[in-house]
């Protein structure tokens, strides 16, 4: 699905899109349905947050500019203006070899949008009260940015003294102050800037949006079912009499150490997405849990994944799974990081394999919804870990973020 800026708003190719499909065409001239910010009904906008990732090469450099100059995800210090800039310079003809190689672009905007749509359409079954729901994406460092996603919900009717409803939902299941911290800084800069100086209206109330958010979701038994379900398909393909024996190596992002011992929630979030899952499964193969995709010279939070199976292979065990436990679908740490690079120069191909990622999981997408709903009808703004700091915090950004999210009455 495109983004749906009105041409009058914003012309679709000043974001780099191309002419839209029929079927977008029709999407674009779906009619906006009016906003009442008091009902307590819909519609309801419900957006996906992610990091994203350049949907062609051309996109490599800028969204790698965005990446090395966020803080919240790779802290560099009072130099990340002038750092970041040159190490995503230095990185990018390296990194648009690797998009290249996976098909010139990351799939993350077409799997987002189609897991967003779909979801659109159960809930609008399954919580009349709240529909229709309408799809978003907004991305940290790609095309559909944030900001783009906020002129988009405004230009379809919400804000701007009309009220109406919206949903900050992470595709990030386990929450980290790098990942969905950082796109909910984003999200509560935008709405500050695009709508921190409404005015009253003569009802007292301000029209404004009325934001909620889904921060975190380890242990939801559909998130645990879909990867179970892809785990189990997966072990089919080694010899029955070898299945059990082989070691599920799950693989997420790292975080650089100095993240981890400020006392970011993300490692142990991580582990108990993958002690559901292994309880799930009985509990029958022997698994690690690893990490990957680490940039730069300082400690990340370790063993890699890489050098995980390098060690494994060399002690002889060759038969090993790698399961992305933090990602909901393909993207370049799935189709290059593990496929390319890990099991293709692991020497053991026929061995050494990786678990279908998410993607269009009809039980997954189920789980979105079922979790949704629950969210929808539950009256509360966040969750409850959202409004605590890490012990180590000294971000004021942060700070205020979570406490307007905290504050909202939904």
């Amino acid at each position: 699905m495109a983004l749906r800026l009105p041409a009058a708003v914003r012309p679709l190719r000043s974001f780099g899109f191309a002419k839209p499909s029929a079927q977008q065409a029709r999407w674009l001239a779906t009619p906006v349905y009016p906003v009442t910010q008091d009902s307590g009904r819909g519609p309801t906008a419900m957006v996906f947050l992610n990091m994203g990732g350049p949907s062609t090469t051309d996109e490599v450099g800028d969204f790698l500019s965005r990446l090395f100059s966020d803080g919240d995800l790779i802290p560099l210090g009072r130099l990340q203006g002038y750092i970041g800039p040159l190490l995503s310079k230095r990185r990018t003809p390296k990194i648009q070899k690797q998009y290249a190689a996976i098909g010139g672009g990351s799939p993350i905007r077409k799997w987002s949008e189609y897991q967003c749509a779909e979801m659109c359409k159960i809930l609008d079954k399954i919580s009349p009260e709240t529909a229709p729901h309408k799809p978003y994406v907004a991305f940290r460092y790609a095309n559909p940015l944030t900001e783009d996603m906020y002129r988009q919900i405004l230009a379809d009717g919400f804000g701007n003294g009309r009220g109406g409803r919206a949903v900050a939902f992470t595709q990030y299941p386990q929450y980290s102050c790098s990942t969905t911290g950082s796109s909910l800084n984003e999200l509560w800069k935008w709405r500050q800037r695009l709508e921190g100086k409404a005015g009253p209206l003569e009802d007292g109330k301000d029209g404004t949006i009325k934001w909620s958010v889904i921060d975190r979701w380890p242990t939801h038994p559909g998130l645990v079912e879909a990867f179970a379900q892809n785990i189990e398909a997966k072990l089919l393909e080694y010899p029955e009499e070898r299945r059990n024996k082989v070691v599920l190596l799950f693989s997420a992002h790292s975080l650089p150490m100095t993240v981890v011992n400020r006392g970011d929630p993300y490692p142990a979030e991580v582990a108990a997405t993958v002690h559901a899952v292994m309880q799930r499964l009985g509990n029958v193969n022997p698994w690690r849990l690893c990490w990957q995709s680490q940039v730069g010279p300082q400690p990340w939070l370790g063993p890699q994944t890489s050098s995980s199976v390098e060690d494994y292979i060399a002690k002889g065990q060759k038969d090993l799974l790698l399961i992305p436990i933090a990602f909901t679908s393909d993207h370049i740490e799935t189709l290059y990081e593990l496929d390319n690079e890990v099991i293709g120069e692991s020497g053991h191909a026929d061995t050494v394999k990786r678990v279908e990622s998410l993607n269009g999981s009809p039980v997954f997408i189920q789980a979105l919804a079922d979790l949704a709903k629950s969210h929808l009808s539950s009256g509360i703004p966040c969750s409850t870990q959202m409004g605590l700091r890490c012990p180590g915090c000294k971000s004021e950004r942060c700070a205020e973020s979570k406490k307007f999210f905290a504050s909202q009455q939904v």
